[in-house]
């Protein structure tokens, strides 16, 4: 009897753990995928600032979208996993952010690219792109776990909020940047501190 149990049990082992690397898989799919979009908003804001179809303004409104995204995303991370339900909200407030951004580009209301204030946000959203591609380079590598890639977007979140609130009136000054740039180079620490801990996805 022990005999003929072991192969059964050596059997549901495997299958238990193929079934765990699957879900983790999925996971990770997930959770990159997430984060790549994050990429793309940023990168579409900052080309619509570099072209005027966006002003400072409408950018400014459009980071404090980006911030609510991100805060889903660290808020669903916190336990290490992102159930259907949670993946399905944050898909639809990406779809919203997408399509106020294609609204706001094509609204008629032009931007100044070669203004301070226009040229401050684009360096700002430059990082946001800098720093999103960093952690989603990590969550596809596996140096950052889920709750790090979820701490780290809740640092995106507090710079994309700076930024929502720096150009909410069409201008951004130079102690504004400053500050924004002072929590990105937080960020940016952050960043590199987590995906040289040790710590690798299951």
């Amino acid at each position: 009897m022990p005999n003929r149990q072991t192969p059964m049990l050596k059997t549901l082992m495997i299958a238990a753990g193929l079934l765990g690397a699957g879900l983790a898989s999925a996971q990770t799919a997930a959770v990159a995928q997430d984060v790549q979009r994050n990429v793309n908003q940023e990168q579409r804001i900052e080309n619509g600032l570099q072209s005027g179809s966006l002003s400072t303004r409408e950018a400014a409104s459009l980071q404090k979208q980006t911030a609510r995204v991100d805060r889903m995303e660290a808020h669903a991370l916190a336990n290490g996993s992102v159930s259907p339900r949670e993946q399905a909200s944050i898909q639809r407030a990406e779809n919203n952010v997408s399509r106020d951004i294609s609204r706001d580009t094509h609204n008629g209301i032009s931007g100044n690219p070669a203004s301070l204030s226009s040229q401050r946000m684009q360096a700002d959203v430059q990082r946001n792109i800098n720093q999103e591609q960093r952690i989603q380079n990590g969550v596809a590598n596996g140096s950052l776990t889920n709750r790090e890639a979820g701490k780290l977007e809740r640092g995106q979140a507090h710079v994309d909020r700076r930024e929502a609130r720096a150009g909410a009136n069409g201008h951004v000054g130079a102690a504004e940047q400053r500050g924004i740039q002072r929590a990105e180079n937080r960020d940016s620490r952050s960043i590199y501190h987590d995906k040289h801990n040790g710590r690798v996805r299951g």
